[in-house]
């Protein structure tokens, strides 16, 4: 892209320089008196001043619109990025809540299993203390 800029750079410098040295070279070898070939040239170098400001004015238009639409471009951009990211940090906070409620499942199912086990040992310690009793009465 940047060649492109230089290739049109150039072919529009070369236009303009061709042009110049054309219209001096073609009033230099017309058969005029001073006084007309002065205002000649005077005409001619007005005419090339108006085709510059009209080459410069394009020229700037063209450059605006290319900013202008690579502005929206790169607005359009950063508002995919935020929408991409808001929706991943959506998608992480519903995991990170997923993960949460099933550790948190996995946890009380754990100290209910602890508590039966508990209460099992329990039960089977009274039990055999109960059972102990009663052999060393009957001994």
């Amino acid at each position: 892209m940047a060649s492109d800029k230089g290739v049109a750079k150039g072919l529009i410098i070369g236009f303009l320089a061709g042009s110049v040295v054309g219209g001096l070279v073609a009033l230099l070898f017309a058969p005029k008196s001073g006084k007309e070939l002065r205002q000649d040239i005077k005409n001619k170098a007005t005419d090339f001043k108006e085709d510059i400001d009209e080459i410069y004015s394009q020229t700037k238009e063209k450059v605006q619109e290319l900013i202008n639409e690579g502005k929206k471009k790169s607005e359009t951009l950063v508002q995919e990025a935020k929408e991409k990211a808001q929706n991943i940090l959506s998608e992480a906070e519903k995991v990170l809540q997923e993960a949460k409620t099933k550790a948190s499942e996995k946890v009380e199912k754990i100290k209910s299993d602890i508590s039966k086990e508990a209460g099992r040992v329990k039960t089977a310690i009274d039990a055999g203390v109960e059972a102990y009793k009663q052999e060393k009465e009957s001994t």
